[in-house]
């Protein structure tokens, strides 16, 4: 089993699955959600995952891992074969990330999504004031190596959402730690660092 103490952004998704459940982890990483979930929930899947490292790791650890490029779409997948699909502080780096919002949903009845917050104060503060590209723990790229080309604020990312006419089940906001507090509850574009969601079809 592989170790999310130092992803408490994961747990939140992991308590967001069923148990018995199929899910597809989309830019898995080491695989680290899917080991959890599968010990502590015997949920089956799939992670999908770009970088060799990466790759050589899921399968030291025995996950179910697929070499492939999320701009590319999910095509190789049939609708409905998932019960959730996961994509964690990935969205903000893909080309068009309404179109994967929509495959996502195509292959899984439901979606759950993170990503860095742009309408956080540090990050309105640096862009207002100082008349600087924002730098912080979850924007932590200058902006000329920034893998990050469309980031997006909790409000822009409803207002896609409603475009889409998809429905938001659950969502959070917590600090860069992943920890929430009352102030983030009462301000979550404002206070909220990482944004987390869970999605279906309206």
């Amino acid at each position: 089993m592989l170790d999310l103490t130092n992803r408490p952004d994961l747990v939140i998704i992991a308590d967001w699955i069923k148990p018995d459940s199929r899910a597809l982890d989309l830019g898995c990483g080491d695989g680290a959600l899917l080991g959890h979930l599968a010990y502590h929930k015997q949920v089956s899947g799939y992670g999908l995952e770009r970088e060799d490292e990466y790759i050589a790791q899921c399968i030291a650890a025995g996950i179910n891992i697929i070499q492939m490029d999320l701009d590319q779409g999910l095509a190789e997948f049939d609708d409905n074969s998932f019960d959730y699909v996961v994509l964690s502080l990935t969205l903000q780096a893909m080309r068009h990330p309404e179109k994967l919002l929509e495959d996502m949903l195509r292959v899984g009845r439901e979606g759950i999504v993170t990503f860095p917050n742009f309408g956080h104060w540090r990050a309105r503060v640096q862009l207002g004031i100082f008349g600087s590209m924002p730098f912080t723990k979850t924007l932590p790229n200058t902006w000329y190596d920034t893998p990050n080309i469309h980031l997006c604020t909790l409000k822009d990312f409803e207002a896609l959402c409603k475009t889409l006419n998809i429905r938001i089940l659950e969502h959070q906001a917590v600090d860069s730690e992943h920890r929430s507090n009352p102030g983030l509850k009462l301000f979550p574009n404002l206070l909220g660092e990482i944004a987390l969601y869970r999605f279906e079809w309206g």
